[in-house]
């Protein structure tokens, strides 16, 4: 079998020949998978940062130099790979985390774990808030956005084959990430709500989002996209709620317990998706090479 072809956007556009997926169907196993890795990237981010004493500011730099790493490896591969595609979500779970604490927490006793005085090294935190983070990061998805449209290339993810949509793709992740953690905190931690009352919270909007599926008038490309934004808060406030001590409504399990039980989860069901991609991909290569 020849070496499969790399598609430029001239070469999708107006072609009914087979091209290579480069990102998953969207499935209730997809769902499952990003809200798996959005509380790892919470619990991790805070592992980092907080347990570790790392800190916002040099965690947050550390954590974006691997998404940068993830992401090169993503746009590099040639076809859908589930552990490479579920790596940069992770990723930008766990940098999106620290972006959004350093943007929003400030040097205050509130923020530091119990007895400690200070959080690594570099400043604490911006100070912003999580109304004026949010303000800041929602502006930065829609320009991405508009961006996109302006591109004319599909927001629908089942039908990302190019190179620019799929760089666009990950950049409205990584922010939108980012965005999620900020609300997951708010709901968290100034609403409030307490962690499972948030997380409450975000499950009823999106069950109404599963229940607008069925509405015509709604494309499902913009359900994809809030769904997404808000399976991060659910992560968020999923991965407060088994970190956080007891006294503040958590069930103090920590960050390290809890990230490896997670990365646990997470790791099987890339491998139950890597074999299902395989069984998928056998007739198709035989398709294209004529074998049978």
């Amino acid at each position: 079998m020849p070496e499969p072809e790399v598609l430029t956007d001239i070469d999708v556009a107006g072609t009914d020949r087979y091209v290579l997926r480069k990102l998953p169907e969207v499935t209730l196993a997809f769902w499952v998978m990003k809200i798996a890795a959005t509380t790892l990237g919470e619990t991790a981010g805070d592992l980092f940062a907080q347990t570790l004493k790392l800190g916002y500011f040099l965690t947050t730099i550390a954590l974006f130099l691997i998404f940068v790493v993830t992401l090169v490896v993503q746009l590099r591969s040639r076809r859908y790979n589930p552990f490479f595609y579920w790596t940069v979500i992770l990723s930008t779970s766990m940098a999106g985390t620290t972006m959004s604490d350093f943007m929003n927490r400030d040097a205050s006793a509130k923020f530091l774990t119990d007895g400690a005085k200070s959080l690594g090294w570099g400043p604490q935190g911006l100070g912003l808030g999580y109304p004026t983070g949010a303000a800041i990061l929602i502006s930065l998805l829609l320009v991405i956005f508009v961006i996109w449209k302006c591109t004319g290339l599909t927001f629908a993810i089942r039908d990302i084959v190019t190179f620019r949509a799929e760089a666009l793709f990950w950049a409205a992740i990584l922010v939108s990430n980012t965005l999620g953690t900020s609300m997951g905190d708010f709901l968290s931690d100034s609403s409030g709500l307490g962690y499972a009352g948030g997380a409450l919270l975000v499950t009823g909007v999106l069950a109404v989002l599963v229940a607008l599926m069925r509405v015509p008038a709604v494309p499902n490309v913009v359900l994809f996209w809030i769904a997404f934004v808000l399976t991060r808060p659910l992560g968020a406030t999923a991965g407060d709620f088994l970190t956080k001590p007891l006294a503040k409504g958590g069930l103090d399990l920590g960050t390290a317990g809890s990230s490896a039980v997670l990365l646990a989860v997470l790791v099987g069901l890339m491998g139950y998706a890597h074999v299902q991609e395989r069984r998928t991909a056998a007739p198709q290569d035989k398709t294209l090479t004529g074998t049978s």
